[in-house]
């Protein structure tokens, strides 16, 4: 049996709404499953069909819509870290005239704040989305550039300031992102079973990190 918000085919408009806003319903409800299932059982533990169940789409309205289990991932990890990028850029602008050591902790806690909102979203971004896919790795890769731009920039205009010395940042900023997201994935996956972690130590963390590499102490 179909489900009930299978897409009519001759592509009309159903109960009030265009195909586009339908599919953007459909949409919507699976990567809200995804964050759901995802980030419970694990995305290599969920298959399509209970996405499907929880998000009462059909089988055929996934595959049109969403196009795959990898596309979905990579759908849900984008809306959360485009919002996470969001409230960096808010929290950078907040902090003007502030140092490098504070504008970059305070953008890493914003964006923390929002990939660690639960441990659904946390698991999502900082272990399920790793070694998934040559695709999903791509879109890794491009978070990263996309990050290390932001790092870089703010190096660059504390060197204006005289807040450090000219250095290679790019590497600096990897170094940056690579230790956030270890110490986030401890979140989810505890090196020390009997050892918790904050977002508040990450940060505090990250302030030490970033002062020792930049000398700014």
């Amino acid at each position: 049996m179909a489900r009930q918000d299978d897409e009519p085919r001759d592509g009309r408009s159903y109960g009030g709404l265009s195909k586009e806003q339908r599919v953007a319903q459909r949409q919507q409800r699976l990567v809200d499953a995804a964050l759901e299932l995802f980030g419970t059982h694990g995305y290599a533990a969920t298959s399509i069909e209970p996405l499907c169940t929880a998000a009462n789409v059909s089988t055929r309205s996934f595959y049109e819509d969403m196009g795959s289990r990898e596309a979905l991932l990579i759908a849900l990890v984008n809306r959360i870290t485009s919002h996470a990028v969001e409230r960096t850029l808010e929290a950078l602008e907040k902090a003007q005239g502030e140092s490098l050591s504070t504008r970059v902790v305070d953008g890493i806690r914003a964006y923390l704040d929002v990939t660690c909102h639960d441990q659904r979203s946390a698991r999502v971004c900082y272990v399920e989305v790793v070694g998934v896919s040559p695709a999903v790795e791509d879109w890794r890769r491009r978070q990263r550039r996309l990050l290390s731009a932001l790092l870089i920039s703010e190096a660059e205009r504390a060197v204006e300031r005289g807040e450090t010395k000219s250095r290679r940042f790019d590497l600096f900023a990897l170094a940056v992102i690579g230790a956030v997201n270890s110490l986030a994935q401890e979140l989810v996956v505890r090196t020390l079973p009997d050892s918790a972690i904050s977002l508040d130590e990450i940060c505090e963390e990250i302030a030490y990190f970033v002062n020792s590499g930049l000398a700014l102490n």
